[in-house]
């Protein structure tokens, strides 16, 4: 388990380290590896303003994406013709958008 480490939301993602996706795709509830919980810690807490995240439309059956706006007091960002009925596939869409974000690589098709 990772303790809190400080340096986490700083830490930088190797795009090369492909089968951390694989790790996050066949369980994304977990148990993560170390090194995967701080790729999840860095992806979920760098930046608040501009960050990809799941809301709710009827809790446990239908989430859409969205997007956390860069000042607070602004309105999400939502793409309503982003949604999903099973929050495995959601989620693994979400980490493949911050991926993106924070590598400047796309995932491979085949981890899809």
């Amino acid at each position: 388990m990772l303790v809190n480490d400080p340096q986490a939301a700083h830490y930088k993602i190797d795009p090369s380290r492909i089968d951390l996706a694989r790790e996050f795709r066949a369980a994304p509830k977990g148990p993560h590896s170390d090194e995967l919980q701080r790729v999840l810690h860095r992806m979920r807490w760098s930046a608040p303003g501009g960050r990809y995240v799941l809301v709710a439309l009827e809790p446990g059956r239908r989430w859409m994406l969205a997007r956390i706006p860069p000042m607070r007091g602004t309105p999400i960002e939502t793409f309503p013709n982003r949604v999903f009925t099973d929050l495995a596939e959601a989620e693994w869409h979400v980490f493949r958008l911050r991926w993106r974000e924070l590598t400047g690589d796309d995932l491979p098709d085949d981890l899809a």
